[in-house]
């Protein structure tokens, strides 16, 4: 599933080239995605898309008559073609624009979403609970302390709470969670305000150097054949269960923690 960084890559993406266009018209190919898609969408017909902004995992398509909230699921993708190339398969949205470029959302497996409210986007069911973006002030140290007093769950599935902070996926808590020398399995209300103020900062260097690696290293998004993805990145210990510790070469142990892999090191880790 695209986690923050890859939605962050696909907005500067997209953005440049669908910004202050007027949207002529939005065609809906196949409506059965993770939920129904409304007709409501269609009312941004014949209105400028004014800006593409982002909250978590959900791309805010904004017009003067209210926006569209579009997510990926975990399969979906964007790219945006001249609107006489030919449809791909698995293509079921295309937002069509003045100047004659389509946004088209592919996605295989339909767990993607488009949706449509005129009201407060921040109000919107699906947004109104969500906690602070990560990568702002508004996340700090003793925030994150602050949250956690009291809670038994583990480091790791806290962070990667939504309602706590959003946009903290499986590879990056592991990776800010090495970086912090943070075990995974410690209690959330067990780590000191010193250490969740050790901790934020690395989550907010890891989340922001994917970001910038995906910058430089995401397929192009006008590109006809390309299906933008996840992006190669130096991991510490995602994936590398087993593998020798880059800091103390130990080996590296695999758990499971809120059904998700979780690898970390337990002499660097504590």
């Amino acid at each position: 599933m695209p986690e923050l960084p890859e939605v962050e890559v696909s907005r500067l993406g997209i953005s440049p080239h669908i910004e202050g266009k007027v949207i002529s018209q939005l065609r809906v190919h196949d409506s059965r995605l993770r939920w129904p898609v409304p007709d409501q969408v269609k009312r941004v017909e014949g209105y400028q898309l004014q800006r593409v902004t982002r909250r978590a995992k959900y791309l805010l398509l904004e017009t003067a008559v209210g926006t569209l909230i579009l997510h990926l699921g975990m399969s979906g993708a964007l790219r945006v073609v001249p609107k006489t190339t030919s449809l791909k398969k698995h293509d079921h949205i295309e937002i069509e624009f003045e100047h004659g470029q389509v946004l088209r959302l592919n996605d295989p497996r339909r767990f993607g979403a488009l949706l449509y409210t005129d009201e407060t986007v921040d109000h919107h069911k699906l947004l109104a609970h969500l906690g602070p973006e990560p990568l702002t002030d508004a996340f700090t140290g003793d925030y994150l302390h602050n949250c956690s007093r009291g809670r038994t769950q583990s480091i790791k599935t806290f962070i990667m709470d939504n309602r706590v902070v959003v946009g903290v996926g499986n590879i990056y808590a592991n990776e800010a969670l090495f970086k912090a020398g943070i075990n995974p399995k410690r209690q959330a209300g067990k780590v000191s305000k010193k250490r969740f103020q050790e901790l934020v900062p690395l989550i907010k260097e890891t989340l922001a150097d994917a970001i910038q690696q995906g910058g430089t290293t995401l397929r192009d998004f006008t590109n006809v054949d390309g299906a933008p993805g996840y992006f190669a990145q130096k991991l510490l210990v995602y994936g590398r269960g087993g593998k020798r510790c880059r800091q103390c070469h130990g080996q590296l142990k695999e758990i499971r923690l809120g059904q998700r892999s979780t690898v970390y090191c337990t002499h660097c880790q504590r």
